[in-house]
């Protein structure tokens, strides 16, 4: 089993940043894909970005490219996302997650952390 535990939400203006960080313990002595997704009140759980193990290969949405950089400290067991030029329609609960497999399902999921950027 891997935990993860996501920190460094709240609030911001239009335009600010924020740095979301995951860690993670339990099981973690083998090689994870890491991605952060996110859920807006009343629509459904979205993609951001996400992080392959095998070469740290990048991938994100198309809305958040260019503002958003994720990044891991494989030392640290901790998966980070730079949030830049934040937009209200940023505004979610992101959550961590992270998958054995690249093509598998995210397998483990954290409780989520509340980013609110306001206009």
């Amino acid at each position: 089993q891997v935990q993860l535990v996501e920190s460094g939400g709240g609030l911001v203006q239009d335009g600010g940043s924020l740095r979301l960080s995951c860690a993670a313990s339990g099981r973690t002595s083998g090689s994870y894909t890491m991605g952060w997704f996110r859920q807006a009140p009343g629509k459904e759980r979205e993609f951001v970005s996400s992080i392959r193990w095998s070469d740290d290969s990048t991938y994100y949405a198309d809305s958040v490219k260019g503002r958003f950089t994720i990044s891991r400290d494989n030392a640290k067991n901790t998966v980070y996302l730079q949030m830049n030029s934040l937009k209200p329609e940023d505004t979610a609960v992101y959550y961590c997650a992270a998958k054995r497999f690249w093509e598998a399902m995210y397998d483990y999921w954290g409780q989520g952390t509340q980013v609110t950027v306001s206009s």
